[in-house]
């Protein structure tokens, strides 16, 4: 579990960054994608979550999404989620970067929320960007008449500009970068905890698996996200009341 130093480094830190996957949202009940075994299975991504395959059947792509709706709807916050909220509010700085599209991290009360892939909660114009809340399943733009798609970035897409370019000034400003959850796999998300490390942050991972990150994390923590957030935050709440000077 996470180790005493690692515990000083965020007491220390003015700036934290985190960058959250899937594993996070996993303990809430969300699948990293889709279910094997079900329904859409039959299905290959390409078909449910990119512009050719929504353009091909708008029909198909929006029933998938209505059903992935419907499954945030149906889930809560866990205690990763919870925990990071908390954290947010006693640093001076927390920078939480995620690749989830659940939004459960602005509900369990997270502010400084960087969307790498959009969110499921929104529907977005293709033509002209304007934005509506997905459950009311608007299929045209009122304003300028193309069609409405969900608002996450699909396969073969480029990650929005304002969003990639907050993720890098953070991670090359943090004094501790967190990385939780994901393969860091994925370009151009896995840069980011390199990117940090070389510009002198602390680096800790947490994931029950090893990853190609883990050789380069300071240290990398073998748990899932809520068993493994909980507790540091709770040691870094305990250490840093501890160590406070009386008012």
């Amino acid at each position: 579990m996470p180790s005493e130093t690692t515990i000083q480094h965020l007491c220390d830190a003015m700036h934290v960054c985190v960058l959250t996957g899937a594993g996070v949202s996993a303990e809430s009940g969300v699948a990293t994608f889709r279910d094997p075994d079900g329904l859409w299975a039959k299905f290959s991504p390409q078909e449910l979550a990119s512009m050719d395959g929504f353009l091909a059947n708008p029909e198909r792509v929006r029933d998938w999404y209505t059903y992935r709706l419907h499954v945030i709807d149906s889930v809560t916050p866990n205690r990763a989620h919870t925990a990071l909220a908390t954290l947010e509010q006693h640093v001076p700085k927390l920078t939480l970067i995620t690749q989830n599209v659940d939004r459960l991290h602005q509900q369990a009360g997270s502010r400084n929320v960087v969307e790498l892939h959009g969110n499921l909660l929104e529907n977005r114009c293709n033509g002209c960007g304007w934005l509506t809340d997905a459950h009311k399943h608007v299929e045209i733009c009122i304003r300028c008449g193309d069609l409405m798609r969900p608002n996450v970035v699909w396969f073969g897409e480029m990650l929005p500009v304002e969003a990639i370019e907050q993720a890098t000034e953070a991670a090359r400003t943090c004094d501790v970068f967190i990385c939780i959850g994901t393969s860091a796999e994925v370009y151009p998300a896995a840069q980011l905890p390199y990117d940090a490390r070389n510009h002198g942050a602390y680096l800790v991972e947490i994931n029950p698996n090893q990853t190609v990150l883990t050789p380069y994390a300071h240290q990398s923590i073998r748990h899932t996200a809520v068993k493994a957030v909980s507790e540091l935050v709770e040691r870094f709440l305990n250490k840093r009341n501890t160590h406070s000077p009386p008012r």
